[in-house]
């Protein structure tokens, strides 16, 4: 996607607004941010958003739009900085919600670019050093992906769809079974040999750009992107599926859940893994975390981590943009490694089109290189592995209709609590997550509720959590960061959930609104972050609303204040941070096509030979991070489907 002259004049005056300097510090277009954030729009596949884009941009220095927005026919190349900061304001507190997501997207599209390469400048106020660089010392991957530079066929007795959690352990485990396996990663390949510790490079390389949020603004998406998946960038967090998801989701009807199979299945994942509790030094803002709740008479726990040799320190705070030291057990260094020492093919920069089916049987997959070949892989079966966005996609351009497809899409909805310390926090130093408190994850006696965790906070990651009432305001915020604990919350959403359907264009459309009793947890989860935040001796505690709620304990407001001005700023799309980091459930194993997408062997209902084994394949939300609960699906039913082939 390519930018007129006068496009990128008016993103730079967008991004200037949000990013205005001054004081020695640069705007956003001197640091080129406002050319990083049309490079990003530009990976969008969906074409009718960039034409959105496009025309937003040609109006938006006009004298038309001025008039409709300020009631003067002025461009808004010539109002002040205040008065292009009212203009976005008045996005920001509408009513209209989707005047609301607009200013949403025009924030992060100007202060993540501009924080993620704003440089020594914009850093230095902040103490944050930017990033490590590339270690001279890092060893090469063991793994060699195919080069497909010209059209493609290949034959083999299964083909894996994606290289994440479960894409990547559904490969290792099918492979070391002596089948022959390719697997094709729609991302790149990128090592430890690339990775710099910073947020730029990470967030390009390593993260799933589109979609970025959901269809109304309720929620931002986070996913990963290449070989490895998600597994390269997460937060090392490696719970179990706890026992009540487990007799949950075997209640719908795939009851292996509930027994021996699975908790093997656990048992070799965290094996594999290295899963431990011995890297679980605390980061300053774990042990604040902890003082607070501990303050509280709350329990809190140490968390398992799938970590070897982590430093703990500032190379674990960094490690949301890949391991520098390869401490990070990710499946580029388990399963994948596995599966390529086992013979597997492993194809990167390939994106999957459609499942070939014949006669109600999978027989391949049609994919498409970076560069337009395409490449045609028949298979005995077919694992899609792609992530609970791009499964349900792909199951629904290859024809199945189960109208199940799609449904049920659960997201963890995060967010977090900000209190200002008297010490210093650097939420970007230490064990990227070393405590959690499940003191509210039982909320309504159901399992449902609430979990609470700290987050390594790097200067863009934080962006989008704090609100943004002025450019000078927003830059005092960010210098604070340094003192600002954030509490993360995580609340486990029930049904409706959301979907996940296909536009005329092939590509994702997520749709997604908390529900009443989802809204309730979010916000009894807020009231017990404050909570935490001020037994640890915050001097100032405020939500991720876009519109400012705070208190001083003991100055002014109250935790009960607070709470009241929690509910009555409310959680309607668009007037508050929510981001997913977990997204799950949106083709989901069963005991009946009438309520799942596939059946308890992971086999879809619609297609023989059809497998989906990622977190799209949870029956419900798992309530804790899902990474070893993805892994396990994955093994579980790449043994079993190995049994079936062998």
């Amino acid at each position: 996607m390519t930018f007129t002259d006068r496009q990128v004049r008016a993103m730079g005056l967008i991004a200037d607004t949000f990013a205005a300097g001054g004081d020695g510090v640069p705007s956003a277009t001197e640091v080129g941010a406002h050319e990083l954030a049309l490079q990003i729009a530009g990976t969008n596949p969906r074409a009718s958003d960039g034409r959105q884009l496009k025309g937003l941009l040609d109006l938006w220095d006009t004298r038309t739009l001025g008039l409709a927005l300020t009631g003067k026919p002025r461009r808004f190349s010539q109002l002040s900085q205040t008065e292009r900061e009212q203009v976005l304001l008045s996005f920001s507190d509408s009513r209209v919600g989707a005047k609301r997501a607009l200013f949403q997207a025009l924030k992060g599209a100007s202060v993540l670019p501009y924080y993620i390469r704003g440089g020594a400048p914009v850093w230095d106020a902040m103490g944050y050093s930017g990033p490590l660089g590339v270690l001279p010392d890092a060893p090469a991957s063991p793994i060699t992906p195919l080069s497909l530079d010209r059209d493609t066929a290949m034959s083999c007795d299964v083909v894996v769809v994606g290289s994440g959690a479960g894409g990547g352990t559904a490969a290792g485990v099918l492979a070391a079974a002596g089948l022959d396996v390719v697997v094709l990663e729609a991302g790149g390949h990128h090592d430890q040999r690339d990775f710099d510790g910073g947020e730029e490079a990470g967030f390009l390389n390593l993260y799933a750009l589109s979609p970025q949020s959901t269809a109304e603004g309720q929620v931002a998406l986070l996913a990963g992107r290449g070989l490895g998946g998600g597994t390269v960038v997460n937060y090392t967090t490696s719970f179990r599926t706890p026992d009540h998801v487990r007799e949950e989701w075997a209640s719908h009807g795939a009851t292996q859940f509930a027994g021996e199979e699975y908790a093997a299945s656990m048992d070799a994942v965290c094996a594999r893994l290295g899963v431990n509790t011995e890297h679980d030094k605390a980061a300053p803002r774990d042990a604040i975390l902890e003082q607070g709740a501990r303050a509280l008479g709350w329990d809190v726990g140490a968390m398992p981590r799938n970590v070897l040799g982590c430093d703990q320190g500032v190379e674990c705070g960094r490690c949301g943009m890949g391991c520098r030291v390869g401490a990070k057990q990710s499946t580029a260094k388990t399963w994948l490694e596995d599966a390529a020492a086992a013979g597997a093919r492993i194809c990167t920069g390939v994106t999957v089109g459609t499942v070939t089916t014949s006669f109600g049987r999978a027989t391949g997959v049609e994919a498409t290189t970076a560069a337009g070949h395409r490449v045609q892989v028949r298979a005995r079966a077919v694992v899609v592995a792609a992530g609970a966005i791009q499964t349900p996609a792909l199951l629904q351009r290859s024809g199945l209709a189960n109208p199940v497809i799609g449904r049920h899409l659960r997201l963890h909805p995060a967010t977090a609590v900000w209190g200002r310390m008297d010490e210093p926090v650097d939420g970007w130093v230490g064990a990227m997550q070393s405590r959690y408190v499940d003191k509210m994850t039982n909320l309504d006696g159901k399992g449902y509720g609430v979990l609470f965790e700290t987050a390594p906070m790097t200067p863009g990651l934080s962006t989008g959590f704090i609100n943004w009432r002025g450019s000078d305001h927003f830059r005092r915020r960010m210098v604070d960061l340094r003192s600002t604990l954030a509490v993360a919350l995580i609340v486990r959403d029930r049904d409706p959930g959301g979907t996940v359907s296909v536009g005329k264009d092939g590509e994702p459309v997520v749709r997604y609104q908390l529900s009443p009793r989802d809204t309730e947890h979010l916000i009894q989860g807020l009231v017990g972050g404050a909570r935490i935040a001020e037994a640890a001796g915050a001097r100032w505690i405020a939500s991720p609303h876009h519109k400012t709620v705070s208190y001083e304990p003991g100055v002014r407001g109250s935790i009960d204040t607070f709470e009241s001005d929690l509910r009555s700023a409310g959680a309607a799309p668009a007037t508050l941070a929510l981001a997913a980091l977990h997204i799950m459930g949106s083709a989901r194993m069963g005991g009946s096509a009438a309520t799942s997408a596939t059946d308890p062997d992971g086999q879809t209902w619609d297609v023989q030979g059809l497998y989906v084994a990622d977190g799209s394949s949870f029956p419900t939300a798992s309530g804790v991070n899902p990474m070893i609960s993805i892994e396990s699906i994955a093994h579980m039913t790449a043994t079993r489907l190995a049994t079936r082939l062998s």
